[in-house]
């Protein structure tokens, strides 16, 4: 499991992110998670990647992404239940705890 990084800040947002690639695993995400945890969807190409809280009962913070792992867009304390869709396109999304994205800006590089 890797660790997901802000490159600009030098902060560490999670030690142990799950990769998500398959259809499956990014059907389902966080859905029916008892806690939080950090998640790394990825995509083959740079698309505005609408996304949904159905059955995740805790409010997350998402990064979005571009090719070059640069945040183009966040979403912070996206409660449960809710829709969201992006005004970017994003190759990569990372869903994290609520607050690990506070000190995170658009343009940042992200290493994971």
């Amino acid at each position: 499991m890797p660790t997901v990084k802000n490159k600009t800040t030098k902060k560490i947002m999670s030690k142990n992110a799950k990769l998500c690639s398959s259809i499956f695993s990014k059907t389902f995400g966080l859905m029916f998670s008892a806690k939080p945890k950090a998640l790394v969807f990825i995509f083959e190409k740079e698309k505005i990647i609408p996304l949904h809280m159905f059955f995740v009962f805790y409010p997350i913070d998402i990064l979005f992404l571009d090719k070059n792992k640069i945040v183009v867009e966040k979403k912070e304390n996206f409660k449960p239940f809710a829709f969201y869709t992006p005004k970017k396109k994003a190759m990569y999304i990372i869903e994290l705890p609520k607050d690990a994205i506070k000190k995170t800006e658009i343009g940042d590089k992200i290493k994971f």
